[in-house]
């Protein structure tokens, strides 16, 4: 089944960029004046009247002893357009009505015409009527015209509406499997107040007793509406205590299963008590989430007795817990409703990220300019190479790598890789296995 992606492309300085984050709905690519700013792609998640696609950006082209000459700026643009006919079912040409048509928006036009790709021309920069009167000369591009101004948010309904039209239906796998949601954390953090307040209806025992919540409890849960809403089964926890203060057999059994429900979860909200802040029992629940590979939202509840503020917090959180700084915190009380909304969003951002699914062309770009950027030190005198990378996996993601001999890969670059990869992609939330494999012709034997 073709994939529901969206291709951004055109010469630089058109706008590619701004236009990114008007339909991203946040500020995600770098927006600049200068060309050649955003080197490199970009992929989110974007709804849009309910409706979900991966929209990618295309980079600019780089700079060559700080000149850019022509040939650079054909190639580069050439590689950009061959990317999106790889990756994408539609693609996005941006234009941009100041300067009129000029032989490069002809010839990416051209390209795109001749590969049957389904094409729309945004004509960028009219930031007012009197502008549009200026698009006339765009139409003998034989293409379907839409007058935008990413600067003023003008024009993006009626594109956005032809470019849904064009994209192919997917099949929503959550409808038949929704993706299980564990609210983990220690006992009395608020963990059944928070599903309450998510759901708004009082479905989960809540009592200031610690341990009132003994088993794990399913509750159906939707974001969204129509055909690319995402489901949910949310599970509440019995909180998971310090083995050491477990006395008695119901306790280990609800312990048993709280670890069980984390380990056939896809997403886990680690709820952490605002007035005492992370402790060594959250530690080691956040610990399990990693070991176990599982997308995470970390929630601190409580915010409305905590007199700190985020930015003071935040930090303090992932200095105890750095193996999960990956993951989005949100701050919230179960009691006043605070960020409630938000946390919903997380929840169903990192849901997104774990079923990511990186275009090949997209993720080696990304990775040889990492490798580029930074190369491996020597082992005993053999220096790592990346021949070819491919997405083998989701939830988590998993990426293999052929190389020339993974013995010699270190968890530094390993680690250097992964934090590129969460860069270029996003991926907030969503753990990143990495498998480097010999390629055939380096084995021995």
């Amino acid at each position: 089944m073709s994939k529901r992606i969206v291709a951004i492309v055109g010469r630089p300085n058109v706008g590619k960029s701004a236009i990114f984050n008007r339909l991203a709905g946040r500020r995600i690519a770098i927006v600049h004046e200068e060309s050649g700013v955003t080197r490199d792609r970009l992929m989110r998640e974007v709804t849009w009247e309910d409706e979900k696609f991966e929209l990618i950006d295309t980079g600019g082209v780089a700079n060559v002893s700080g000149k850019q000459t022509l040939d650079r700026i054909n190639n580069g643009i050439r590689e950009q357009v061959d990317a999106a006919l790889d990756d994408a079912e539609v693609a996005i040409l941006v234009v941009d009505v100041t300067a009129g048509v000029v032989p490069m928006d002809e010839e990416v036009a051209g390209i795109l015409r001749d590969n049957d790709m389904k094409v729309v021309v945004a004509v960028n920069k009219c930031d007012n009527l009197a502008r549009d009167g200026d698009c006339g000369e765009f139409e003998k591009m034989g293409l379907p015209l839409f007058m935008v101004s990413a600067l003023h948010d003008r024009g993006f309904g009626d594109i956005m509406s032809q470019v849904l039209e064009m994209l192919p239906e997917e099949e929503n796998l959550t409808e038949e499997n929704p993706l299980k949601v564990a609210i983990a954390g220690r006992p009395n953090v608020g963990k059944s107040s928070f599903v309450n307040r998510l759901l708004r209806n009082e479905r989960v025992i809540v009592s200031d007793v610690p341990g009132t919540t003994r088993d794990s409890i399913d509750v159906p849960f939707t974001v969204g509406s129509g055909a690319q809403a995402r489901h949910y089964s949310l599970i509440d926890t019995a909180g998971i205590r310090r083995v050491g203060k477990i006395d008695t057999s119901v306790e280990r059994f609800s312990r048993f299963r709280a670890e069980k429900t984390i380990r056939n979860a896809d997403v886990v909200v680690l709820v952490l008590d605002a007035e005492k802040g992370p402790t060594a029992q959250d530690k080691k629940i956040a610990a399990l989430i990693q070991e176990e590979k599982k997308g995470c939202v970390v929630l601190v509840n409580k915010w409305d007795l905590q007199e700190e503020t985020q930015t003071q917090y935040g930090p303090q959180v992932f200095r105890t817990m750095p193996f999960v700084a990956y993951c989005p915190i949100v701050f919230a009380s179960s009691k006043t409703g605070y960020n409630i909304r938000r946390s919903i969003d997380a929840i169903d951002h990192v849901a997104a990220q774990i079923r990511t699914e990186i275009p090949t062309g997209v993720l080696n770009r990304a990775i040889q300019e990492a490798y580029e950027k930074v190369n491996p030190p020597a082992i005993k005198g053999t220096r790592l190479k990346i021949y070819y990378s491919t997405q083998t996996g989701v939830a988590p993601i998993r990426i293999r790598l052929f190389v020339n001999n993974p013995k010699v890969v270190r968890d530094a670059y390993r680690s250097y890789l992964t934090k590129i990869i969460r860069k270029k992609f996003g991926l907030e939330g969503a753990p990143i296995i990495l498998n480097f494999t010999a390629r055939k012709r380096d084995r021995k034997g």
